[in-house]
């Protein structure tokens, strides 16, 4: 049995190490400093303390987190000999669980974003009793919780399999896809649990997604002034753009037939949702939030003075 798999990194070409160290440095750099900058301004500033940024300031740190699991890996993965790409069957099932609990969190988080700006639009003057923070920390932890369950039952489920084809995983880092073609046992049980959690998760996630932003719609059709309509939209662009990218690469990962895909689509598909996707969260919600840009602004200034 494999006590020990070997990763096969993003490739063995060595003209391309330094480029794809470089690279994969630069946009981990990126991610913590826009997510830590964005959590930061969030804690200072006492306008920011609302229900949006309070979910916001949590999607920043699961995007810290998430990409965290991944990219030191990869990165001493490049720059190491080829003999030093192992990970240890226990290292990889815990990059495993971590992995899967802070991508079903950071799905779950999106939709209850979603639903806060359902009731801030739809509900207005109810806002304030329905999002009290008893119900923002209840969401949150109720996320959390959710993610530890799945990403368990799952974690055990591909563990428990016979590994007796190969140790070599042609990925840069361990995941449930990869794992699946080493394996010399009947997979069927736990794609099903795959499929089932995914719908539960992913998929039930993005439906409450879209019922909520189907309900803002509603309500925007009603606002008679473009100024509004135009705040409205402001509002919930980042969201959507953020929704968009996230949910559209996660789905086809998981939910597209196994024969149907390759290992080399499956890393470019994995960069863009473990990797990319932290990095341009805090970027987008900054660009497009006026609070968030005035209060960058305000704190920049502040230690100028200083």
């Amino acid at each position: 049995m494999v006590r020990t798999f070997i990763l096969q990194g993003l490739s063995n070409a060595p003209e391309l190490r330094l480029l794809y160290f470089l690279l994969f440095f630069l946009m981990y750099t990126a991610t913590l400093f826009g997510n830590l900058l964005l959590i930061i301004v969030v804690r200072l500033n006492s306008r920011l303390q609302t229900p949006m940024y309070f979910f916001l300031s949590n999607l920043a740190f699961i995007d810290i987190c998430f990409s965290t699991t991944i990219v030191p890996k990869i990165l001493a993965n490049t720059i190491s000999h080829d003999q030093d790409k192992s990970i240890s069957f226990v290292g990889c099932a815990t990059q495993v669980y971590f992995h899967l609990t802070l991508g079903g969190s950071e799905c779950l988080l999106l939709a209850v974003m979603a639903y806060d700006r359902y009731t801030a639009i739809c509900n207005p003057l109810h806002y304030r009793a329905i999002m009290d923070w008893r119900l923002c920390i209840g969401l949150v932890t109720g996320c959390w919780i959710m993610s530890f369950i799945v990403s368990f039952i799952l974690t055990f489920l591909t563990f428990q399999l016979p590994y007796c084809k190969s140790n070599l995983i042609s990925h840069f880092f361990c995941e449930m896809p990869s794992l699946f073609r080493l394996s010399c046992q009947d997979i069927s049980l736990n794609e099903l649990a795959e499929y089932i959690s995914v719908a539960i998760v992913v998929l039930g996630s993005f439906l409450l997604i879209l019922l909520s932003y189907l309900c803002i719609f509603i309500t925007v059709l009603k606002i008679r002034t473009n100024k509004e309509r135009q705040k409205v939209f402001s509002t919930c662009g980042s969201h959507i753009l953020v929704v968009s990218l996230y949910y559209g690469t996660i789905m086809f990962m998981h939910l597209h037939p196994r024969s149907a895909s390759s290992a080399e689509q499956d890393r470019v598909v994995t960069i863009l949702y473990t990797v990319v996707t932290p990095m341009v969260n805090p970027i987008i919600y900054s660009v497009r939030n006026k609070d968030i840009k005035e209060a960058i602004r305000k704190e920049v200034n502040n230690e100028a003075q200083l």
